[in-house]
């Protein structure tokens, strides 16, 4: 039996010693399940990442501690690698229940104010789908998330705001704590220098792309922070991968090596997109090919498609912003175009 085959069955799987990789469910998400990783000290578990706060995840958590001799309440901390759910509401539960002590990256926090913001009129998805040129998704994607409000017991602040990089000592564990905003503004990966690790979260994972520019508050360039933070990550030594969706693996240097060949090639894409005279990124993104299977637009739900389209936006607005296509606002909308002849 290989990880790799059966990277999401339940249990508590050792990586390392003292170490283990825990799948908690996502029955709702195509991506099945989360990794959440339980380190043990001499003063109970830390974990990197909690999960989605559901009852089927939380089960599984509770199992699966059990068979390593622990309970939730055993939790003494959590290092949450970002704010999306998948990895962040669990953790604030259980601080609720138990006063595990939880840290996330500081640039998430304008997320969190804005989840927590009664007075938002305004869907900020839907702004950034009509600056994209897709309107119409954009009234798709109000119809589909009407009355979608948060429960604010799941999206408490953390205890602590991590900023910089910084050496974090968890029980005499030296864990490197490197800022890799680009999947969130707050992204954070955690290095075992001495064994050899990465708990990379979402910044490298090992099957799929990350993400990016999918954000309720938008980065000015988020592929241009995700490309830097991904070059940063590549200058550490390479570590085996502890990713937050699918099979560890052995070569955290391969992997990135991977994704930043797939960014080139999508940003030659999107270049020669605007030079055909496509103008907008939902235009744009009609015409690129979507997942491992090479789906088109027209094939993808709601929430793909709005994935998809601010994905080709941040492609667009990273080769503006390198002057290798011109950038103008049409009223609301960004329209794109390529260099004028020398």
């Amino acid at each position: 039996m290989t990880d790799a085959s059966h990277w999401t069955e339940p249990g508590a799987h050792e990586v390392a010693p003292g170490i283990h990789r825990i799948p908690l469910p996502l029955p709702m998400d195509g991506l099945r399940a989360v990794n959440v990783y339980a380190l043990e000290t001499e003063r109970g578990l830390v974990l990197v990442d909690g999960g989605w706060a559901i009852e089927e995840s939380r089960r599984q958590l509770e199992s699966s501690l059990a068979a390593i001799g622990y309970e939730v309440g055993d939790i003494t901390r959590f290092l949450v690698t970002h704010v999306h759910r998948d990895h962040y509401t669990q953790a604030s539960v259980v601080r609720r229940e138990f006063g595990a002590h939880v840290s996330l990256g500081v640039g998430d926090k304008p997320t969190l104010d804005l989840m927590r913001d009664l007075d938002v009129v305004e869907d900020p998805t839907v702004v950034q789908l009509r600056r994209a040129g897709a309107g119409k998704l954009g009234e798709a994607w109000a119809k589909a998330m009407h009355g979608d409000r948060p429960d604010l017991a799941m999206w408490d602040y953390p205890d602590e705001w991590l900023s910089e990089d910084f050496t974090l000592d968890v029980a005499g564990r030296e864990l490197e704590a490197v800022s890799t905003p680009g999947h969130t503004q707050g992204h954070y990966v955690f290095a075992d220098l001495a064994d050899g690790l990465l708990f990379a979260g979402d910044h490298v994972l090992p099957t799929i792309t990350p993400s990016v520019g999918f954000e309720p508050v938008y980065a000015e360039l988020p592929l241009g922070d995700f490309l830097a933070s991904l070059a940063k990550v590549r200058a550490l030594p390479d570590l085996r991968l502890l990713p937050a969706h699918g099979p560890v693996t052995e070569s955290s240097h391969t992997r990135i090596d991977e994704l930043l060949a797939h960014h080139d090639e999508r940003l030659r894409l999107c270049l020669d997109a605007v030079e055909s005279g496509l103008d907008t990124a939902y235009d744009v993104a009609q015409v690129l090919p979507w997942t491992r299977h090479q789906r088109r637009m027209r094939e993808l739900d709601v929430f793909n498609a709005t994935l998809a389209t601010l994905e080709t936006a941040a492609h667009l607005d990273l080769l503006a912003a390198q002057t290798r296509i011109v950038r103008a606002d049409v009223d609301g909308a960004f329209h794109y175009t390529g260099l004028p002849p020398a």
